[in-house]
């Protein structure tokens, strides 16, 4: 019965109210289908601990000072695509846009806008997750001047999701290619002058660890610093001596030589 009533009423509107009242109805329900996906995206963030992974990082700490997190901001971006795609059917059905041209473009652009901006927001999180571990894991190996390396790591990250993103908006892939041969050589070139020190020192370390010169607990001297080997690994050689701790890379042991004190 309401059901028969309310197709009656909807049936002695006007044309122009009718459109109206399918207007509103579809910006409802796209309100409602962007809060059911914003609650699902959610969801499927934090089971897959992207909350956890996002914690610590720049983008994360930028996301806190606007009243979000890294989950909620990719959960109510795809709410945000959502509405947007039902408002733009509602203005179809009212006619506010001006031709079907625009619909078709608005359709195309939407979509691929949706992808680059999801691969912008993604790319910076895992750019500053990169830069956040790989500086840990270079202070954990007693190597904390290599400071260029997790930001050439992040910039690198960076670099990539944005020919990604402006490759899903159609870009000139020429010039997209230009851009990364130009951006290639300078990671490796700046790559080779950060890693030279650390490359020297690796090379040495595993010459020392073939031919164990000494081994932990030895009493050596190297370079002006006298104790005991306490722990020798690719990068670097600790030596302890009365309570203090020497951390001299292996590119140092092999040019200034390393003496051990017999007892």
């Amino acid at each position: 019965m309401t059901v028969q009533l309310g197709r009656e009423w909807f049936q002695g509107l006007t044309s122009a109210e009718q459109n109206f009242v399918l207007a509103v109805l579809l910006v409802g329900v796209g309100l409602a289908l962007g809060g059911v996906t914003a609650w699902l995206v959610r969801g499927v963030l934090v089971a897959f601990d992207v909350d956890e992974a996002a914690e610590g990082t720049a983008f994360e700490r930028t996301a806190r000072g606007i009243g979000t997190s890294t989950v909620g901001l990719l959960s109510q971006l795809c709410a945000l695509f959502v509405f947007v795609v039902a408002a733009l059917y509602a203005l179809e059905i009212l006619q506010f846009l001006p031709t079907q041209q625009l619909v078709v473009a608005a359709s195309w652009l939407l979509p691929r806008l949706f992808v680059a901006m999801l691969v912008l927001v993604v790319g910076v999180l895992v750019g500053d997750k990169a830069e956040i571990v790989i500086g840990d894991w270079l202070r954990s190996i007693k190597l904390p001047e290599a400071t260029i390396i997790p930001r050439l790591v992040k910039y690198s990250i960076l670099y990539v999701a944005a020919l990604i993103a402006l490759s899903q908006l159609q870009v000139a892939t020429g010039a997209l290619l230009v851009l990364l041969a130009a951006y290639a050589f300078g990671v490796v070139f700046l790559g080779g002058l950060a890693l030279k020190d650390l490359l020297s020192s690796a090379a040495a370390g595993i010459y020392l660890l073939l031919t164990e010169p000494y081994s932990i607990g030895d009493e050596v001297e190297i370079d002006g610093a006298r104790g005991v080997v306490q722990e020798v690994d690719v990068f670097a050689t600790t030596v302890e001596n009365d309570g203090e701790e020497y951390v001299i890379p292996n590119r140092k042991v092999l040019r200034e030589g390393a003496m051990r004190v017999r007892s």
